[in-house]
């Protein structure tokens, strides 16, 4: 496994003010193909937390045999201890444009939506001016591609890509079956491209700078940087762009306040790694992956707590269209609490690992699958702190 020392990047805020859509204009420049290649041998992998290659996606949907595609971009960043696409957003706003724009391009799409977080309801006017900008620069290269804004109302599950979809199609947001995948039927059963926030910004990257520089950053598994947003026991929160392939001990030694004794990496439905785990835990795809989030823990932390408040956001942003994830995350929740005021033994949290490995195997989506995640990490890790 390779091993990369924590290292300091700054791509994705990197002042392009004075270019503004140059690069965007030296893009469309090459074919469609060319472009796609380009993303291919980059290896950049979704910032969303999944990792699906992003250039694959764009040739999956590109070869589609269908007229109309779509472009959408993902902003409801929903995730609890994440908060970079806002920084995105506010900063670099052009980048993200720019990425789909090429997107748009290269798998031969003439609209684009981006969903934006209804807590993010205050960036409306300043997005809407650089559209509008945006809108003109397109016109002057005779790009065919228009980009338009879509609000979300505070669902964490639409930030699920098929509940997305319906949520943009006026119905209630609850994921669908898979497959088929948004490639093949996506917004409006159409091929469609939906990427992260800081997926499209990075396109943007390898676009000014090319797929060989690019990879010169991370390792095999996990090319490039990433943002992470450092939250929790830090002396030092904020976000920072970081090389992938960091062991967590290098990360915990920079933002760390000398006394961590577990790191959620993730968010809420990420792992939890506790001390002991910190050197041998890689920051990439060939360890745990990560949408971005990073929370911080020291010993003045109940473990227990922890999970309780994962617990109780479960329960109350399921969608409760499947019985594994609706009843799942209640059962759960229950259990860990009958098991604090010795309603029932240390041995029924077995059970309950039970439970969250099973739901994840058969709830829906991603939600229900990803709850076994915490729970199951902090149990191993910190069960002395549930039964006491």
């Amino acid at each position: 496994m390779e091993n990369k020392t924590l290292k300091k990047i700054d791509l994705i805020f990197a002042d392009y003010t004075s270019s503004k859509y140059k690069v965007l204009e030296k893009v469309l420049e090459k074919t469609p193909d060319e472009i796609i290649n380009e993303i291919i041998d980059s290896g950049l992998k979704g910032r969303g937390g999944a990792g699906f290659p992003t250039g694959l996606k764009w040739k999956f949907t590109k070869n589609e045999d269908n007229p109309v595609k779509y472009v959408i971009c993902n902003a409801d960043e929903g995730e609890p201890g994440t908060f970079k696409d806002r920084e995105i957003l506010e900063r670099v706003f052009r980048k993200v444009l720019s990425g789909m724009a090429t997107c748009g391009y290269a798998i031969g799409a003439k609209e684009g939506y981006i969903y934006l977080r209804g807590e993010y309801l205050y960036l409306v006017p300043e997005l809407e001016k650089e559209i509008e900008y945006f809108d003109e620069f397109a016109k002057k290269l005779n790009l065919d591609f228009r980009i338009f804004l879509r609000m979300g109302s505070g669902a964490y599950i639409c930030g699920e890509e098929s509940a997305l979809f319906e949520s943009m199609e006026g119905k209630r947001g609850e994921p669908r079956n898979k497959p088929p995948y948004p490639t093949v039927s996506g917004y409006n059963q159409c091929p469609t491209v939906i990427n992260n926030v800081e997926t499209f910004a990075t396109v943007q990257i390898i676009c000014k700078i090319g797929s060989e520089e690019f990879k010169k950053l991370g390792t095999s598994d996990s090319r490039g940087s990433k943002l992470f947003s450092v939250s929790g026991d830090t002396p030092t929160p904020g976000i920072y762009e970081l090389e992938l392939g960091m062991p967590l001990t290098d990360f915990v030694d920079n933002y760390g306040d000398g006394d961590t004794k577990a790191v959620q990496v993730g968010g809420a439905s990420g792992f939890c790694v506790p001390r002991k785990h910190l050197k041998d835990t890689i920051i990439g795809f060939e360890g745990i992956p990560t949408g971005g989030s990073m929370m911080i823990f020291n010993s003045s932390r109940s473990m227990y707590n922890v999970l309780h408040d994962y617990l109780e956001f479960f329960n109350e942003e399921s969608c409760g269209q499947c019985t594994p994830c609706r009843v799942g995350c209640q059962q759960l929740l229950k259990g860990i609490e009958s098991v604090k005021k010795g309603e029932r033994k240390p041995q029924y949290l077995d059970e309950l690992k039970k439970l969250a490995s099973t739901m994840k195997i058969a709830a829906k989506c991603g939600l229900g699958q990803s709850v076994a995640n915490p729970f199951n990490s902090i149990v191993d890790n910190f069960r002395e702190e549930i039964i006491y």
